[in-house]
């Protein structure tokens, strides 16, 4: 039987001869401390439990707190790479940027002595042929000058042939 706190402001113990009944005043003390024993004992536990979830709450709240920790962690380390990866890009694109302008500087140069050198072998060949062309007619002029030499000494030898023979003759005559 549970007793409320109503029970015991409402009970009523019957007046005898001299005073209350002795037996029913023990009677609802021992019901009294049978349940405030319940009692006890029933709130020791609550309160034993109070504390394990207590603690398990903070263990949890720990956790909570741990797991918030890390995901901002692993968030920032996150946008750390992104970030590094992106600096990392920006630094390999400027890199390649200048060498490809290097190169096509480097390019560049080498078309400009490339189309010099090639200025140069016209002026050369050109120098060569008029060289050649000079060359050519000093030799033909020459050639001309021994032909005109040669044709003025078989003219001179054939008027001395005549000569020569008559001259030959008359020694031969005169020899006679």
């Amino acid at each position: 039987m549970r007793i409320t706190p109503l029970d015991i402001q409402q009970k009523q113990f019957p007046i005898k001869f001299r005073g209350f009944d002795v037996e029913e005043v023990y009677a609802f003390l021992e019901v009294i401390r049978e349940e405030m024993e319940d009692l006890l004992r029933e709130n020791a536990t609550l309160k034993e439990q109070v504390q394990q979830l207590k603690a398990q709450l903070e263990e949890y709240r720990e956790m909570e707190n741990t797991l918030r920790e890390t995901l901002m962690t692993a968030q920032q380390m996150v946008e750390d790479y992104k970030n590094n990866a992106r600096k990392e890009a920006e630094l390999i694109i400027r890199e390649a940027e200048l060498k490809a302008d290097a190169m096509i500087k480097e390019a560049q140069e080498k078309v400009v002595k490339i189309h010099e050198d090639i200025v140069d072998l016209k002026g050369i060949r050109t120098h060569f042929r008029e060289e050649l062309r000079r060359l050519i007619e000093s030799h033909l002029r020459m050639l001309e000058f021994d032909d005109i030499r040669e044709t003025e000494e078989t003219a001179i030898r054939q008027e001395e042939l005549p000569e020569q023979t008559q001259q030959e003759e008359e020694d031969e005559v005169q020899d006679d």
